[in-house]
């Protein structure tokens, strides 16, 4: 897999050893780990990497993880949103999922094994959107080109009477008649 294909995983949290921890959790698997101290650094550092998932922790000095990924919801709306919190707080996952559309709340301590499911499970559920997204896009293009075609055909049709219809014989074969 090219470093393009790979999947890009920012990691935001003012601890330093949850950083290293994520880092060295993540090093087997095919993914480009990028880590910011907070979010001033992580603003400047990610604002031009096309991102797979973002995981900011949920408290940190100078703003909290549900603003932090509010901000990039607007700057990287493709990237899914997870916060990570040694608390839980209803409300801070309520804020989260309503205001940021947050993939998933996960509290620490983590089980290495659960979070590494649920960011597999969240690639794969950002691949199929991407997807989806691809082949209605594809949809609408044929239909404007059914649309135009149809267009056409009534345009031929009003200029030449009967010249968009065609005699089938039993067979399917274009049956040509010598009759005016």
């Amino acid at each position: 897999m090219s470093e393009e294909q790979k999947p890009v995983i920012a990691l935001i949290d003012d601890e330093p050893e949850i950083l290293s921890a994520l880092v060295r959790l993540f090093r087997h698997r095919n993914w480009i780990t990028l880590t910011c101290k907070d979010a001033r650094s992580a603003h400047a550092e990610l604002r031009h990497h096309q991102l797979d998932l973002i995981i900011s922790d949920y408290r940190m000095p100078g703003t909290d993880g549900v603003t932090l990924l509010n901000q990039f919801k607007q700057s990287h709306p493709d990237a899914l949103r997870i916060v990570l919190s040694g608390q839980a707080d209803l409300e801070g996952v309520v804020n989260a999922v309503n205001d940021s559309e947050v993939y998933r709340f996960i509290l620490k301590p983590w089980s290495n094994e659960d979070l590494l499911v649920t960011l597999d499970n969240a690639l794969r559920y950002k691949e199929m959107a991407l997807e989806n997204q691809r082949l209605a896009e594809k949809v609408r293009r044929q239909q404007r080109e059914l649309e135009t075609q149809k267009k056409e055909l009534e345009r031929l049709e009003s200029e030449a009477p009967g010249i968009t219809r065609v005699e089938r014989d039993q067979d399917g074969f274009i049956t040509l008649s010598d009759e005016d």
